[in-house]
């Protein structure tokens, strides 16, 4: 090669890893306010909503039901994901991302606006519980573009790491939204916080949203997309067909991530109730106990993400899964000694085999779909999983504890999470050598129809 053609190819390569940096920190950003905003309410719900949105019930059930509101958005991002991955498959990626992140942060500040029950009513929570609903309406649409905006773009080689970038997301929005709680609450008093002290963290989400807004303006189409649109194959109505071709793709997808959200759920959420109810913790404390994890996941979670370009997506989501599952009594006993400093070592070790589980799990699931009904399938999957294990993970765990008032009951549960995802994990094929701009087909379509020994030749062949 001349040194013309040297010099070329090398600003070329420069010229994409800058492209890619670009791409990659506006998906991060804009997840990091998405996950911000839902997770926001997932501290809320743990530390004030009991108390002024249902003051008048017993402390066990006024926790239940601002965990059940909780848990409403993820009836809702169910929703988001078929509609927003309609307008995904047929319009663009770019579009959906733009709009699910204006109507987050809409919600989001008014939250921050609605009156309590003392001032209201009944009418408070009902507020609360709309505004919820419009939260988990635009998640089911944003985070399957980001990462389809990132692992669309990126190459072969480097789609898990990639894809894993867009994870980081989730443990800075929640390390953002615990800070901010914190703060909030070591600068006033019990009374000012539950006055209108909470609120602020709530109304600060406006100048995320601008920041993300303004960063994705500027990120182009992605050339999966841009091909569907130039050969004319897009599904008239993408959640039909990708029922029609991927259904049991979507259903394996989402219990196979099942475990990623239950175990999330427990140290965002359950972990804090638990910590501060049952052990005697304060809310510092606990929200500091998180704030840990999250810093750990920022680190982890590329690096696993990173290793499953060079492994494959599923060895290390499966270790990660299993992680969970053997660490689910040990973080409790760590937890039930009362040792703060044991406590940070479970909830860290958690969140390690959690990274492990969530890095590559982005991009395995968008590799199980052509890119025709990719929008759709990425999102409808990951949603269902957030259906399954996020959703129910907080009440679940409040009623188990009134109900047997022994932590090991919460652990049996996380077990039983990760067992149900190692069967799905198990039952779904490696995805990391697909072509990612394939139309019609994906690497998926093998494991779920051909027979195991034809499974394994296209695994060789590949």
């Amino acid at each position: 090669m001349s040194s013309a053609a040297t010099r070329s190819a090398s600003t070329s390569a420069r010229l994409d890893r800058a492209k890619m940096r670009k791409i990659s920190t506006a998906s991060v950003i804009g997840t990091t306010v998405e996950w911000y905003d839902l997770f926001l309410f997932g501290t809320a719900s743990a530390l004030v909503f009991n108390r002024i949105f249902f003051p008048e019930l017993d402390g066990a059930i006024g926790t239940l039901l601002s965990f059940l509101t909780f848990a409403s958005a993820y009836l809702a991002r169910m929703v988001g994901a078929i509609l927003f991955g309609h307008f995904g498959d047929r319009v663009g990626r770019k579009s959906m991302l733009l709009i699910s992140l204006i109507a987050m942060g809409a919600a989001t500040f008014a939250i921050g606006l609605v009156p309590d029950f003392n001032t209201i009513g009944i009418a408070a929570p009902l507020l609360l519980l709309t505004l919820r609903l419009i939260q988990g309406l635009a998640l089911g649409g944003e985070w399957g573009g980001a990462v389809l905006m990132t692992v669309e773009h990126a190459p072969e080689n480097k789609r898990g790491f990639y894809g894993s970038m867009v994870q980081i997301g989730v443990p800075v929005g929640t390390l953002i939204a615990n800070v901010a709680f914190l703060l909030v609450a070591a600068n006033l008093s019990e009374a000012d916080l539950l006055s209108w002290g909470w609120r602020v963290p709530f109304l600060l989400s406006a100048v995320l949203v601008g920041v993300g807004i303004y960063i994705r303006l500027n990120i182009e189409e992605t050339p999966s997309f841009q091909k569907v649109r130039e050969t004319g194959a897009k599904a008239k109505i993408p959640f039909a067909d990708l029922m029609r071709k991927y259904w049991k793709q979507v259903i394996l997808g989402g219990v196979a991530t099942l475990s990623t959200g239950s175990t999330f759920t427990l140290l965002v959420a359950s972990g804090v109730n638990y910590g501060t109810t049952e052990l005697g913790h304060s809310s510092d404390t606990m929200l500091w106990a998180v704030m840990f994890a999250c810093v750990l996941a920022f680190v982890a979670i590329p690096f696993f993400g990173r290793l499953s370009d060079r492994v494959g997506r599923k060895p290390i989501i499966f270790a990660g899964v299993a992680a969970e599952a053997l660490l689910a009594f040990p973080m409790f006993w760590l937890m039930d000694t009362g040792s703060v400093p044991l406590m940070f070592i479970g909830y860290g070790l958690m969140m390690l085999a959690f990274s492990a589980n969530y890095g590559p799990i982005a991009t395995f699931l968008a590799e199980l779909f052509g890119s025709k009904v990719r929008y759709s399938g990425l999102s409808v999957s990951y949603m269902l999983s957030g259906l399954l294990g996020s959703a129910a993970t907080p009440a679940i765990t409040v009623a188990l504890l009134a109900a047997t008032g022994q932590s090991s009951s919460i652990a049996w549960y996380v077990m039983g999470a990760a067992a149900l995802s190692l069967i799905a994990l198990y039952l779904l094929t490696e995805t990391r050598h697909g072509n990612i701009d394939a139309v019609e087909a994906a690497p998926s379509s093998e494991s779920v129809d051909a027979p195991a020994g034809l499974v394994e030749s296209a695994e060789v062949a590949r």
